[in-house]
């Protein structure tokens, strides 16, 4: 039996371990060098090079590198190469200051920092700020939003519906419904100057109203065919309604599992009556802040994106008939939306994320 090449121990001292955990324990620290200093330390543990690959999701030449460079240079062996060129004229120390800074203090008149700011903190160039930013994937002036799910059922409404995404049930079709609610019926207030050569599309800044509509969509997450329909009110009674479109369009032989969020239209008397006269329909509710669960929000996207956010619509019936048409025409080549995530996949990531949100990093 053909055997693998046998590794060489990996033994720290006192010093080395404590200096690699600060660096993974330490929030500031570099993403690469966090890793490289995880793989030592899985790799002191015993570990052979495929289980830390796996583990850490790794190429396992890389995990071997890092092996290998750590028994022939140590701790130094895990910091950057020194690259060919002109000398450095900013020292690590400079470099470290303005990692430090930015990460760890805003400036006395702003929210954040800017490079010319830094600059003129650190005493450097505003160029060199902006290098340094770009090595350390720094960028102080983005921001993004986030929102945790406080539903009791979060981890048990997780598991249901991407069972139904991954291993939807035999002889059964498996539908995401949302509303897209208030969809602006808007026209600018002077005429479009259309692109030309050097030249992109410039509209007005102002705009007209000309009402509003709501878009009721159920997306095939087998196939990726829309069934919609355009409601000038959004309502239960509206809602029921496109139920009624929707069971006209399945076919009557099959179960039909719907996945929707927990919007009050969707719990009232009139669709709990409409539900218990037809018992093959089953409904999946995302939990509660968790609407990126529901394919048919990815769809949204796409109709704002495509027919939506630069559109011209002088009337509702406009809008409503651009919408349909747009449905209409995505339809005969839709593809299914492809879900690579398993649940256990989701609540491991949201696991670490508020592992991280939650460790002071002591």
């Amino acid at each position: 039996m053909a055997r693998g090449r046998r590794l060489l121990p990996l033994v720290l001292n006192d010093e080395e371990r404590d200096t690699l955990e600060r660096w993974l324990r330490r929030r500031k620290t570099a993403h690469a060098l966090a890793q490289r200093a995880r793989v030592v330390l899985e790799c002191a543990a015993g570990k052979p090079n495929r289980t830390i690959a796996q583990e850490l999701r790794l190429d396992e030449d890389t995990v071997g590198k890092w092996r290998q460079r750590f028994l022939r240079h140590r701790v130094d062996g895990l910091l950057d190469e020194p690259r060919p060129g002109a000398p450095r004229t900013i020292t690590d120390a400079q470099v470290e200051r303005v990692v430090t800074l930015t990460l760890e203090t805003t400036p006395r008149d702003a929210t954040h920092w800017s490079t010319r700011a830094m600059a003129a903190r650190c005493g450097l160039s505003q160029s060199a700020v902006s290098r340094i930013w770009r090595a350390f994937a720094l960028q102080p002036h983005r921001t993004e939003s986030f929102k945790l799910s406080k539903d009791p059922l979060f981890i048990e409404k997780v598991r249901d519906i991407v069972g139904l995404y991954l291993n939807p049930p035999d002889r059964a079709l498996v539908l995401c419904v949302d509303e897209k609610s208030q969809i602006q019926a808007l026209d600018r207030a002077q005429p479009l100057l259309p692109m030309r050569p050097g030249q992109v599309e410039r509209r007005s800044h102002d705009y007209v109203r000309h009402g509003t509509t709501s878009l009721f969509a159920a997306l095939d997450v087998k196939t990726g065919e829309v069934i919609g329909r355009c409601q000038r009110r959004h309502r239960a009674i509206e809602f029921r309604k496109f139920l009624d479109t929707i069971d006209a369009a399945v076919p009557a032989d099959l179960e039909i599992h719907i996945v929707l969020d927990n919007y009050a239209t969707h719990k009232t008397p009139l669709i709990q009556r409409w539900l218990a006269k037809r018992p093959r329909y089953h409904l999946h509710f995302t939990p509660t802040g968790a609407s990126w669960l529901n394919q048919v929000e990815r769809w949204f996207a796409l109709l704002t994106q495509k027919q939506l956010r630069r559109g011209v619509h002088r009337s509702t019936r406009a809008l409503e008939a651009a919408i349909i048409a747009y449905i209409t025409i995505s339809n005969e080549s839709s593809k299914p939306f492809v879900w690579t995530k398993s649940a256990d996949d989701i609540l491991a990531s949201l696991e670490r994320f508020c592992r991280r949100i939650s460790d002071s990093g002591d």
